[in-house]
């Protein structure tokens, strides 16, 4: 049986638990009391309860201050939860899957980033769905489709375009509204670095991608023009994000046999000049807010059709684009952008590009 002095030093145990918020040992408490075994074995289950009526006080609290005020054990409390500013709620950047390329691959609208598409996570799986518009002068682009982001890791894409030659089509006698298709398969590997954890490191992310392309023209590309139809572009793609200044940076390097990123076929005329040719693309983007970016974005062409049929008709040019991004959330994005896509056919086209993306 427990004497009356003993008792008092329970109680007195039991009450500066609950102050504290926190338990003190049974093991000091029995080494204070000269409690027997049976005693702090019967201590521990009420220590328990205590503990859990002193948690569920804590969260109870309207602001949590009275009770961080009484917490005066030794035992360190736990970090507060650091303030996410610009991330997301799923623990990424908005904005940082970037858009979706006319290509299908995480990035700007003409250049893919090292990011993986979508808000995915190392714990989690991303899928976004996308629908682009780019209209010019004499022609226009329709391009669509969805990637899925594997746990921040690997992203894999598919884009539908459709190329319209609008007049053009009938001055060349193939008809107002013919269309070229193209589909293109793409998948992306993060090999390095994180642009949003590595805050502290100049290395930046990088990421190697691969763009299966497939021409689906036999007539003028395959007939007439006698270009490839099928080629696979290779590029190495590094971004680095700042947040501190509210800048992301992009650079990437791409091997294509492309013409007009793949709209006139691959190589030269007649399957000749099929080698790969090295291209660059450049991206700066400002987040102005977390769910508003401005930019801008150039991109290189491999000019290889340039005199093929004398003259300057198939001549390529640099493109490049200013661009506005919004993501109101998580699930959309919205892009507008002023392009310049350099020559195609006869004169350079210039015009606007417009881009709707849904993600989940």
């Amino acid at each position: 049986m427990i004497d009356r002095k003993t008792r008092r030093k329970w109680v007195l145990f039991f009450s500066g638990a609950v102050i504290a918020g926190l338990p003190l040992t049974v093991a000091n408490a029995a080494e204070a009391g000269g409690v027997g075994d049976s005693a702090v074995s019967s201590g521990v289950d009420g220590l328990a309860d205590i503990s859990e009526l002193a948690t569920a006080g804590v969260t109870a609290s309207a602001d949590g201050s009275d009770a961080a005020a009484a917490t005066t054990s030794d035992t360190p409390a736990e970090a507060p939860a650091t303030r996410r500013g610009l991330l997301s709620g799923g623990g990424r950047l908005l904005l940082t899957g970037g858009v979706s390329t006319i290509e299908g691959s995480g990035g700007g609208g003409l250049a893919s980033w090292a990011l993986i598409g979508s808000y995915s996570t190392r714990n989690e799986i991303g899928i976004s769905a996308f629908a682009t518009g780019v209209f010019t002068q004499d022609f226009s682009l329709r391009s669509y489709g969805a990637s899925v982001g594997f746990y921040n890791r690997v992203e894999l894409s598919i884009a539908h375009q459709n190329f319209n030659l609008l007049k053009v089509g009938a001055s060349l006698g193939l008809g107002h509204n013919y269309y070229i298709n193209q589909t293109i398969i793409g998948a992306k590997v993060r090999l390095v670095g994180d642009a949003v954890v590595d805050q502290d490191k100049w290395l930046p992310q990088i990421s190697v991608g691969a763009q299966y392309k497939i021409n689906e023209n036999p007539l003028v590309v395959g007939t007439v023009l006698g270009l490839g139809r099928k080629s696979v572009d290779f590029y190495v793609a590094a971004t680095k994000l700042l947040l501190a200044d509210n800048l992301l940076v992009n650079t990437t390097f791409r091997l294509t046999k492309a013409n007009q990123y793949g709209i006139l076929g691959f190589g030269g005329l007649g399957g000749k000049d099929q080698a790969y040719k090295p291209e660059f693309e450049g991206s700066v983007a400002y987040l102005v807010t977390r769910k508003l970016a401005v930019g801008g974005e150039v991109r290189t062409k491999s000019n290889r059709l340039e005199g093929a049929l004398g003259g300057s008709t198939f001549k390529e040019q640099t493109a490049f684009d200013i661009f506005v991004a919004y993501a109101p959330n998580r699930n959309l994005a919205f892009t507008l952008a002023y392009v310049d896509l350099g020559q195609i056919a006869l004169r350079g086209q210039r015009g606007v590009y417009l881009s709707a993306q849904v993600g989940l």
